[in-house]
């Protein structure tokens, strides 16, 4: 062997180590980021391995110069199944059927004096994102910064108000028809506020599911409703209508619910999402505006997910037409089904 091709294979071999070594070291230091905790060997073995995957593939899809693109986050140790599990994808998915009778009113439509973009955190009508956790309570969430908005832009001051309370109240027990952390539907909850004559602060009733994985036991009695968060009834947005979602939405934020079990959006970390995304309804999350990026038009999603996902806690999701045929995503029912079930709070 002449000495040249056998110092080849020698750096080939060094170049090898020192990247397994570079991932290893990446995976350890997204691990102590995230405070991960990969003390035990099998344990070890899994998340690594979940993560090695999710790693190839944001790397491939970033490398596609798509207009979103890809990161590692919170979930970047979890496969799509184990992650649908968590976030009780399935539980969602049931909940969100049959919405028939549900209905209240229907924003008309108008697309005179629309504004060409609006963002509601600007506005100061959105609170920091929060993280639901190991609960699949994204109804609470999507309902509660709904009603925190509408508060805000009625009345002028921003309350922080209580997911905890609908999780642990919003039962049939209660006179509610949601299932704590086994999911649940915003217009219920909507139903439910309006009952109980308005919603207890986060201060005095905090959010403790995450971490305990169910819910508690109710205890609104012991709290004080917070004034102007009565709803006094709910607005259900014609589906499969962009016009009436952005109607709506220059009014004030709205409660979506929309297919969040993709990989793609898992990992999600910037740009305008028009990946692969269909429409059986298995997330609730809020929007609180729309805009266009790079001519690309968007809305603004405010997920329950923490920070660390996304842009921020956010996701710019494709609006109106798909770049990639020129048509209406998903038939006319928008990126992720966004426009098949949204409403929003009276207060």
């Amino acid at each position: 062997m002449k000495t040249s091709t056998f110092l080849g294979f020698i750096s080939m071999a060094i170049a090898a180590v020192m990247t397994q070594g570079s991932i290893i070291d990446r995976f350890e230091e997204w691990a102590q980021t995230h405070s991960i905790d990969i003390s035990d060997s099998s344990k070890h073995t899994r998340i690594y391995s979940n993560w090695l995957s999710n790693d190839k593939y944001i790397e491939s899809t970033n490398a596609m110069n798509l207009t979103y693109s890809l990161g590692h986050n919170a979930f970047s140790g979890y496969s799509s199944e184990e992650f649908s599990e968590l976030m009780g994808f399935d539980y969602n998915s049931v909940r969100s059927s049959g919405l028939g009778g549900l209905v209240q009113e229907q924003i008309k439509e108008s697309l005179s004096d629309l504004p060409t973009s609006i963002d509601w955190r600007e506005k100061g009508a959105v609170n920091p994102v929060q993280d639901q956790g190991q609960c699949g309570s994204c109804w609470a969430f999507s309902t509660i910064q709904a009603v925190e908005s509408a508060t805000a832009i009625k009345y002028g001051t921003l309350p922080k108000l209580s997911e905890q309370e609908l999780v642990d109240c919003d039962t049939r027990t209660n006179g509610g028809r949601d299932h704590g952390c086994n999911g649940g539907l915003m217009d219920n909850a909507f139903n439910w506020i309006g009952k109980s004559d308005g919603v207890c602060d986060e201060t005095s009733y905090p959010y403790t599911s995450g971490v305990s994985k169910t819910a508690g036991t109710c205890t609104m009695k012991s709290c004080s409703n917070i004034d102007n968060t009565d709803v006094i009834s709910h607005v259900d947005i014609k589906v499969n209508s962009d016009t009436a979602m952005m109607t709506a939405l220059s009014l004030q934020p709205v409660s979506v619910a929309i297919e969040a079990d993709q990989k793609t959006f898992q990992l999600y970390s910037s740009g305008v999402f028009v990946g692969e995304c269909g429409t059986s309804l298995d997330h609730g999350v809020g929007l609180v505006g729309y805009g266009t990026m790079d001519g690309v038009d968007y809305y603004i999603l405010r997920n329950s997910w923490g920070s660390t996902w996304g842009d921020g806690g956010y996701m710019y999701l494709g609006r109106g037409n798909d770049p990639a045929t020129g048509k209406p995503f998903n038939g006319g029912a928008g990126q992720c089904g966004v426009l098949g079930q949204a409403s929003y709070p009276v207060v």
